[in-house]
């Protein structure tokens, strides 16, 4: 990483200086890399160094472009369709794993042997669920897609909606999938199995040992479905994927230190753990199963989330890498060679002289001429 350190021109006794990072070229070309820092000068209080834009809690929230970013808006008229185009590959997909998803909900688990000593920890009662399946779509899915399509409105930027959209449609399908692959692999019996299998509360068992339910099939079937839980997975993989969206927008780790960031993150994970929790109490699940349903829906978010964007705490994890490289290539095709070529000659010089010139302003000052 190159620091380069240009001078500006002198008004009103105050000597602006432009600290880019990366190469001197960048410096004239992208203005999204640049901090500002104010060198003023008064007969009555010396020198003084601010740093602005000055941060406060009304704009810690604000994700502020440059200039430039600003000339490179991106909409769903101008760039939706060749960005759908080119991601149809991805989309069919998604389509292939619904599809998965239906026939592992439609066959059978595998039905493990429950003998009568193991009965002990599966007669608990049956009860309705606390949070029923057509709402897990509803706060894990459209939720989060709500809130995407309310920056897109800020930001105007088609590629963080169209990514985002489809990092979280991946993040959902490809949880659903393994969660129920291997709830039909496992088969382990829920807590209330005893009440699905017996529902009049006679118990009977074959010469083995194992249970001879006359249940109805529906309850039998999804008797045998308890590892790992749906819901939670589901709930983490949907919500957990929103909470590394809001970090990243946010900039929850700009190391400024600013809590109520962190505690906004934490809004949809304490949702998706209030789910979990459900799943115990209702009796639809054992305490291992949620917590399963738990790490892997929060792992294949984070996986999807990074296919997309940068970890949160970079400097650019605010945006999708397919913006960054819009903006490149719009940035290199909006210069020729030869002046791109100048640009760093130019660049190079500036910083030379506003390092021997800051150095000279800097050593008057310690000797007391100034």
């Amino acid at each position: 990483m190159r620091c380069c350190l240009v001078v500006g021109a002198v008004k009103d006794k105050k000597i602006l200086c432009f600290l880019q990072f990366g190469s001197p070229s960048k410096l004239l070309n992208f203005r999204g890399w640049i901090r500002w820092i104010g060198f003023n000068y008064s007969a009555q209080m010396g020198w003084k160094i601010s740093f602005c834009p000055n941060t406060n809690f009304r704009t810690m929230f604000q994700v502020r472009p440059s200039q430039f970013e600003l000339e490179c808006r991106h909409t769903i008229r101008s760039h939706g369709r060749k960005l759908a185009r080119d991601h149809k590959h991805d989309w069919l997909i998604l389509l292939v794993l619904v599809v998965i998803e239906i026939t592992l909900n439609v066959i059978n688990p595998f039905y493990r042997f429950v003998g009568k000593g193991m009965m002990e920890d599966l007669m608990y009662p049956m009860k309705e669920n606390t949070v029923p399946l057509w709402a897990v779509p509803l706060y894990a899915v459209l939720l989060p897609m709500t809130i995407f399509f309310l920056y897109y409105l800020r930001r105007n930027d088609v590629y963080d909606l169209h990514h985002s959209v489809l990092g979280l449609l991946f993040a959902v399908l490809i949880t659903g999938v393994l969660t129920d692959a291997i709830k039909d692999a496992v088969g382990r019996p829920r807590p209330d199995f005893f009440w699905r299998c017996f529902p009049d509360g006679r118990d009977e068992y074959d010469r083995w040992g194992n249970v001879v339910c006359h249940g109805k099939p529906g309850d039998i079937k999804e008797g045998h479905k308890s590892f790992p839980s749906g819901h939670t997975s589901w709930s983490f993989a949907g919500l957990g994927f929103l909470a590394l969206y809001m970090s990243a927008k946010i900039k929850c780790f700009d190391r400024s230190g600013h809590i109520a960031k962190l505690c906004i993150v934490f809004f949809p994970i304490l949702a998706a753990c209030l789910v979990g929790i459900s799943r115990v109490d209702d009796y639809w699940h054992h305490w291992q199963d949620v917590f399963a349903g738990g790490i892997l829906g929060l792992v294949v978010a984070t996986f999807c989330y990074l296919q997309f964007f940068p970890p949160p705490y970079q400097n650019e994890g605010w945006g999708p890498y397919a913006y960054f490289r819009a903006v490149e290539d719009l940035r290199s095709n909006s210069l020729p060679q030869d002046a791109l070529g100048t640009n760093q000659q130019r660049a190079a010089t500036s910083s030379g002289v506003g390092d021997s010139n800051i150095d000279s302003a800097f050593d008057a000052t310690e000797s007391g001429r100034k």
